[in-house]
């Protein structure tokens, strides 16, 4: 029992709250349960209003809201071991790097990184979510819906174990950190 709580304890989670039923927003709300930092990544899909901001540090334990609009559709992610040089002020992280130099992303993330999907008022008003690790993995995410007035079956995805370290070698994304080579994210078998 003990070691299941150490896996659930280190994860991006991802609460979005339906503020009136419809085609009115929605709020994510992104909290950081890891031991460390997290910078999530936000990218608005193709002819969505895009959402500021688009990319932010999150300590541990601590919790941010985001406003999405009506019809958002778009991708979420954590960027982890960020940076910035302190010569050129360029901004990059060792997982989920958006190539922007800065803080927030203009693009999508780079593989490997756990992404958070998001259609909202899709086919049907429907609103459709999934945690995907099409890119790889480096970082356990969960996504928990809360609120609404809808009747489906809404109900909380994700994957909340650590991959990291049972990954398969030549998948493996090390960094070395205080002298020792750790495994800090998973590449797809498709980028392999």
């Amino acid at each position: 029992m003990e070691k299941a709580q150490v896996f659930l304890l280190p994860l991006l989670a991802l609460c979005f709250i339906f503020l009136i039923s419809g085609v009115s927003s929605a709020t994510f709300t992104l909290v950081n349960q890891c031991s460390y930092t997290v910078w999530p990544g936000i990218l608005s899909g193709a002819g969505t209003s895009p959402i500021s901001p688009t990319g932010f540090q999150l300590n541990p334990g601590q919790a941010i809201p985001v406003s999405v609009p009506a019809g958002w559709s778009g991708r979420l992610w954590g960027r982890s071991f960020c940076s910035q040089d302190s010569t050129t002020g360029k901004f990059t992280c060792v997982t989920g790097d958006c190539g922007s130099g800065t803080l927030e992303c203009t693009g999508g993330a780079a593989p490997p990184a756990t992404l958070a999907e998001f259609t909202l008022n899709g086919a049907d008003g429907l609103d459709f979510y999934d945690v995907s690790l099409v890119d790889g993995y480096n970082l356990p995410m969960l996504i928990t819906p809360q609120g609404g007035t809808g009747s489906g079956n809404c109900s909380a995805t994700g994957c909340v174990v650590d991959l990291n370290g049972p990954c398969p070698a030549e998948l493996k994304l090390m960094s070395t950190g205080e002298g020792a080579d750790e495994c800090v994210a998973c590449k797809s078998a498709c980028e392999a």
